[in-house]
């Protein structure tokens, strides 16, 4: 399955960058084609992990078991 939806990725980004670049496309669907565009081109940005009050998450582990069955 992920090959045959690989072989539509040229096609795919030229309809991206038909809708980013569009005179009557509304300007919802070009923000969100352009977007996609940067998303593939770049990669996303890393996404900071903070507790509730926005501070540094930290996980601590506490005590080891060794489980034999």
């Amino acid at each position: 399955m992920r090959s045959l939806a690989r072989a539509y990725t040229a096609s795919s980004i030229a309809s991206l960058g038909a809708y980013a670049n569009g005179p009557k496309v509304e300007p919802d669907i070009k923000l969100r084609a352009i977007g996609m565009l940067l998303d593939r081109g770049w990669g996303k940005p890393n996404q900071p992990h903070t507790d509730a009050e926005g501070g540094e998450l930290k996980i601590v582990l506490r005590t080891i078991v060794d489980h034999k069955p």
